[in-house]
């Protein structure tokens, strides 16, 4: 069977979840399938990261630069069609290949499946990064779900979303396969060398090993939630040690939002560091095993890769009661639940947001002063990894998927 795979993410271009899944599903799909790799971002060199052979790596369309960004996207899809050509199935991951997906299926009368890994409908601040492209995009999202062969959503919280903005859409169609962790990349390090790395990390960074510390990792995003984060942190024991790392805003205007934000918690207290670069996974892992507890603050979140990182280095989460989020912590067990009563008008935006920032302070408040606890929980995360979220399994019953797809197109 000739998979191919759909992104704008794929190495050495990864910014975030949907790009980490694509890159350690190709892995994984590899030995149980013929796969090619289509991606934004231009041609990928042989013997660097995302030089696999059936990698195809395609630029934007001269023709189209300085178009709106959407239009340009698109560009990149109509190319992308085409390379399809002889493959059995294709998988599109995101809006920005979903176009491309569907156009795969029609010129070429093979199956589509996508991935869902956010949905348009549940993010109407993406208009203040797009404008008009917004419109596009969600046109192309829409198009492709109501008429794919078939749905991953990576959690049951993702499964709801799709049924409720897409509601044409046949729920048989729908299958929930978790996003999954590469257990021997994620995990604490060890030996001379690791702590070593670590010591010049946080050196580096400005990171004290000896405080009580929580760490946030995302980009600056409306869906992070990162400002009822940062606004939870004020009431926060004064000993505790806040590391952000988070980059890449999707606006000036959020990146203005938490410039201030961040300016005035550090008026407050001492040991906030801000990490805006992109860091190596070896110092990501650094930064996790060096802190006691992290933090995932989302508004909307389908899964959350970042907590399953986290988790497998053996850190518990705090994490809001929304999307995927529930299906990943276990409260109580390998991390504390954020109750959160949010709007239905697409943005999550928390009913009562004082009261979800009251709720977020006092969550890691309780884990972030009892140490013994903490490490309890870390543990108890590391297992709830290894038991639910290998790639191994998500190989599994993503080729499980395909092959419903393809039968029912024999049987149609």
């Amino acid at each position: 069977m000739r998979v191919d795979l759909l992104t704008k993410e794929y190495p050495p271009f990864i910014y975030g979840g949907a790009g980490v899944h694509v890159d350690e599903l190709a892995k994984v799909l590899r030995p149980l399938a013929d796969v090619r790799v289509h991606a934004f971002g231009g041609p990928r060199k042989q013997g660097q990261p995302g030089g696999d052979p059936g990698v195809t790596g395609y630029p934007n369309v001269e023709e189209l630069a300085g178009a709106n960004a959407a239009l340009q996207t698109f560009g990149v899809d109509l190319e992308m069609a085409a390379g399809c050509e002889g493959t059995d199935l294709v998988h599109s991951h995101t809006w920005y290949a979903n176009l491309g997906g569907r156009l795969a299926q029609l010129l070429h009368g093979v199956p589509h499946v996508i991935s869902a890994h956010s949905l348009e409908p549940m993010r109407p601040w993406k208009a203040e990064q797009l404008g008009g492209g917004y419109a596009l995009s969600s046109w192309a999202e829409e198009n492709a779900y109501t008429n794919a062969d078939a749905i991953i959503a990576v959690s049951g919280g993702m499964r709801e979303d799709i049924l409720r903005s897409y509601p044409t859409v046949d729920p048989e169609k729908v299958k929930v396969v978790h996003n999954g962790i590469d257990l021997d990349a994620w995990k604490k390090p060890e030996g001379p060398e690791a702590g070593e790395l670590q010591e010049k990390t946080l050196a580096r960074l400005g990171i004290d090993p000896e405080r009580p510390t929580i760490v946030f990792v995302g980009r600056i995003t409306r869906q992070k939630g990162l400002p009822y984060f940062l606004r939870a942190c004020e009431s926060l024991p004064e000993e505790v040690q806040i590391v952000l790392c988070a980059g890449a805003p999707d606006t000036k205007e959020i990146m203005t939002e938490v410039e201030g934000l961040v300016d005035t918690l550090r008026t407050k207290r001492t040991g906030v560091v801000w990490v805006e670069e992109m860091l190596p996974r070896p110092e990501l892992i650094a930064v996790l095993d060096a802190s006691d507890l992290f933090v995932c603050p989302s508004i909307y979140e389908p899964l959350g890769i970042v907590n399953l990182e986290a988790m497998a280095v053996g850190l518990p989460v705090v994490g809001s009661a929304t999307g995927g989020i529930p299906e990943v912590i276990n409260d109580g067990e390998t991390g504390l639940l954020v109750p959160l009563d949010q709007l239905h008008d697409g943005t999550g935006t928390p009913v009562n947001p004082e009261q979800f920032i009251a709720d977020l302070a006092k969550a890691i408040t309780t884990l972030i002063t009892d140490k013994e606890l903490c490490e309890k929980m870390g543990k108890a995360a590391r297992k709830r990894v290894e038991d639910h979220f290998a790639w191994t399994a998500i190989a599994e019953r993503t080729m499980a998927v395909y092959e419903w797809v393809l039968e029912q197109r024999k049987n149609a």
